[in-house]
């Protein structure tokens, strides 16, 4: 799945590419990609005559602000894809709704496991009710309210593993399963350690090791493991530099020793054994 680098690429490439064109029209292939309005021709109706002004992000959700009314939201999730297009190329297989502007370019959204949505929110009070996981995210990691006291506080309770609270959105927006491994590396702290076992020092390192991993990805376009490009099908060039993360029985490139994955309430974690050690602390078992 796309997280926060990935996610902030396309968005640089909306911004730089679809604002201030009116939109003309579209066509939603896969009705089921539209989660709101729930009838595919109400959504492309609400986008006719808009034009994007901005385009925030906001965790993992991509939020156009439209003109005159209204935003369009997009949570590419496990295989969405956002292409910039002229309308006379090609439709790919996966293609699952086009939105087509006056300048002749079109928006297409492009989602092999169909899990992706788009929402077209004519008022931002509707935002609760039909969004709550994005009304409920976390703190952005790369923002100011993401403190060393603010991370150290939420994870002063908790039992479980630290890498599964890492992956909890409403404690932070955006980081997932590649750069919550990443981080834990970088800080040696093992994916099972308790959230509760951790040392301030621990979580000041892991705090400034989150940052420094999304600012690095944020540096090359992010990584391209799958299926994730560009707004202009460019790859991301995180993945070819990553310490952990699916580079499973690979060595080490600090230690050499063969880097282990594991299962975590059913998400992969990739660690090394040698840098990330148990000992100090409890961790928990599958």
């Amino acid at each position: 799945m796309p997280e926060l680098p990935e996610v902030e690429t396309v968005r640089r490439g909306l911004a730089e590419l679809t604002l201030d064109v009116p939109i003309l029209g579209g066509e939603v292939l896969y009705p089921k990609t539209v989660a709101y309005p729930l009838a595919p021709d109400e959504f492309i109706s609400g986008l006719i005559g808009q034009s994007l002004q901005a385009w925030e992000r906001r965790g993992k959700y991509l939020i156009g602000k439209l003109n005159p009314r209204g935003w369009l939201v997009v949570h590419l999730r496990m295989t969405g894809q956002l292409f910039w297009l002229s309308q006379d190329i090609p439709i790919a297989k996966h293609t699952r709704v086009r939105l087509f502007f006056e300048s002749g370019q079109e928006l297409r959204f492009v989602d092999q496991r169909t899990f992706g949505q788009m929402w077209w929110l004519p008022d931002q009070a509707l935002l609760p009710e039909l969004m709550p996981t994005l009304a409920g995210l976390g703190p952005e990691p790369l923002g100011p309210d993401f403190t060393v006291s603010y991370l150290a506080g939420k994870l002063q309770q908790p039992r479980k593993p630290i890498k599964n609270a890492l992956l909890d959105q409403a404690m932070i927006a955006g980081v997932g399963n590649i750069y919550a491994d990443e981080a834990l590396f970088l800080a040696q702290i093992h994916p099972q350690a308790r959230c509760c076992d951790l040392t301030p020092v621990q979580i000041q390192t892991l705090h400034q090791k989150i940052k420094a991993v999304l600012q690095l990805s944020l540096a090359v376009g992010g990584t391209t493991f799958n299926t994730f490009t560009s707004l202009e099908g460019i790859n991301g060039n995180y993945g070819g530099q990553a310490w952990v993360y699916g580079r499973r029985k690979e060595p080490c490139r600090i230690c050499q020793t063969p880097i282990q994955q594991i299962r975590l309430s059913g998400r992969s974690a990739h660690f090394c054994p040698q840098c990330q050690p148990v000992s100090g602390y409890e961790i928990f078992k599958n």
